[in-house]
């Protein structure tokens, strides 16, 4: 029997997730979360098997919660779910301690195996993410910009490179307008970048979004 946290602020999405688990999956514990903030209070009454969490998330972004679950709870394996591509997140996930990531447009099957996966003690790594973490081994991109950036910045600088306006990052991450405006002097500095023109072009040569 399975004791599991679903962590996403979507209503729908934790629906599906949950309808998924309980029909393929012997569960004694299901629970939801739909922020990050509240994820360690969670934990000091109740510990799960696996954690299933989400990367957008308000207040506390999934990765900067990853951080401090593998820094507390290091034994409970934690599995990230995103709408974004893997390219833009699965290697800084991994190397978070996550125990393995998959898209939300996967299907319902490969989610049950994922968890399944992991609950062993197993990583779930796809073909893309494995890809991924082949390029990262036989290159060295340790002294690329955007390996300088914090997990939010990192996170503002996706967002931006999507389109989003301040405002629109501010809803999204549950920041001030100003403080987006300061993640991104931020972030620009530490890239030597000056514009969104350029961030965009240095997101796309380095395969950091998804150009579908």
């Amino acid at each position: 029997m399975h004791k599991i946290l679903i962590v996403d602020d979507h209503p729908l999405v934790r629906r599906g997730l949950c309808q998924i688990l309980q029909e393929s999956i012997s569960l004694s514990r299901l629970d939801e979360l739909s922020n990050g903030v509240d994820v360690l209070s969670r934990l000091s009454r109740q510990l799960y098997d696996v954690i299933i969490l989400d990367i957008s998330l308000p207040g506390k972004d999934g990765l900067e919660v990853l951080k401090d679950l593998h820094i507390q709870y290091p034994e409970i394996p934690v599995l990230i779910l995103s709408i974004q591509s893997e390219s833009q997140y699965a290697l800084r996930a991994l190397k978070l301690g996550a125990s393995g990531c998959l898209n939300k447009a996967s299907a319902p099957e490969e989610l049950v195996k994922a968890v399944k996966e992991v609950n062993k003690g197993g990583r779930y790594i796809s073909p893309k993410v494995s890809h991924l973490l082949l390029e990262d081994y036989q290159g060295d991109h340790s002294q690329m910009p955007h390996k300088q950036l914090s997990e939010r910045e990192y996170q503002v600088m996706i967002m931006l490179v999507e389109g989003l306006t301040s405002g629109e990052i501010s809803t999204k991450l549950n920041l001030s307008i100003k403080t987006v405006s300061t993640y991104r002097a931020r972030l620009l500095q530490k890239m030597n970048l000056k514009n969104n023109s350029q961030l965009i072009y240095y997101a796309v040569k380095h395969n950091l979004i998804s150009q579908n």
